[in-house]
This record gives structure tokens, C-alpha cells and sequence, in this order.
């Protein structure tokens, strides 16, 4: 059994709730914790942005990442969302369990 955590960033509270939402349904990951907004400075065209985003991590199976960070980058508003994939050296054994049971699906 392996669990990873995904890290997005989102534009808002509402895009990480409403792909977080649909994710779980879809049972891509068992569950979204969507964190207080942070302030961002980034480099974008050659340009220096700030903005306010929001970011949040899931959970799911190791191997249903690639599809869990497909769909997101599919329903994100951003042409490049920032998301990544984080390997979880140690978990309670419950919690991994419950994340195996509700993840959905092969593999």
C-alpha cells in the first residue's frame, strides 16, 4: 500500500472546492484539504506577477496519481497550475486504509 499527497494551487476558494469536490466523487482521491489563501510571487511571460491563490493537498493511492494530476490540470483555470506529487514516508496504518478503501478503481 502506498499513499502520496498531491499539492495544487488554485486561483480561489471556489476552483479548489469545486475540483476537490469533483475529484472525490470521481474517486480519484480520497480527500482535499483546501488551506488558507497564500500570496504568490512568481515569474509568468517574462514578468513579474503577484496574486492571491489558494492551495490545498489530497490524498490518494500512488497509483492513481497521474490520472488525479491529469483531471486537476484538466479542470484548472490556469494554463500551467502548479501541481505536485509528494511521497509520504510514514502514515497511521487506519488513515492509509481508509485512503486504499475510498480511492476508487485500478491500479
Amino acid at each position: 500500500m502506498s499513499i502520496v499527497s498531491v499539492y495544487a494551487v488554485f486561483a480561489d476558494a471556489e476552483e479548489a472546492e469545486r475540483i476537490g469536490r469533483a475529484v472525490v466523487e470521481e474517486g480519484l482521491a480520497a480527500c482535499i484539504n483546501i488551506l488558507g489563501p497564500c500570496w504568490s510571487i512568481y515569474r509568468w511571460k517574462g514578468r513579474i506577477e503577484t496574486s492571491d491563490e489558494v492551495p490545498a493537498i489530497l490524498k490518494t493511492r500512488s497509483g492513481r496519481a497521474d490520472e488525479l494530476v491529469g483531471r486537476i490540470a484538466d479542470l484548472h483555470s490556469y494554463d500551467v497550475p502548479c501541481i505536485a506529487v509528494w511521497p509520504i514516508d510514514k502514515l497511521l496504518g487506519d488513515y492509509a486504509d481508509w485512503v486504499e478503501e475510498e480511492v476508487l478503481g485500478e491500479p
